[in-house]
């Protein structure tokens, strides 16, 4: 098992904020994506830019206040938490991801991985908010 978090703030209101990161339909901002595809209204399927599915299911959703979902594909399953609060004119960002490898030669290298889309994931997400 691995959790990584991530912390940002933005000069954006909390709705937007909210509005960009739980988007299924407006997900281009995203430089590591190809698609979502929607399956009901508590599941979608991400695709890398490669094609490889990673299939989501929300767990929680206080809008503007946190959002949960489960995640699992052929190499991890874990679940995901987003805190999302507003202070003095800024959002901050809270982000946690709890994974564990399902095949024995990735556990080494979940953590790395996770740090760096968590990067990737904040640093687009600053472009798509300007």
């Amino acid at each position: 098992m691995a959790i990584s978090n991530i912390k940002a703030s933005f000069t954006s209101k909390v709705e937007d904020v909210w509005n960009v990161v739980t988007s299924l339909e407006n997900y281009q901002w995203r430089s590591d994506l190809s698609k979502i595809e929607i399956i009901n209204e508590n599941q979608f399927v991400e695709y890398t830019k490669d094609g490889y599915p990673t299939t989501f299911t929300i767990t929680a959703s206080k809008p503007c206040k946190r959002w949960e979902f489960d995640m699992e594909n052929d190499n991890m399953k874990g679940h995901w938490t987003g805190i999302f609060t507003e202070k003095d004119g800024q959002t901050e960002i809270d982000f946690t991801e709890d994974v564990t490898a399902k095949k024995l030669v990735m556990k080494p290298f979940v953590k790395a991985f996770l740090k760096k889309q968590q990067a990737l994931y904040v640093s687009d997400l600053e472009k798509a908010l300007q």
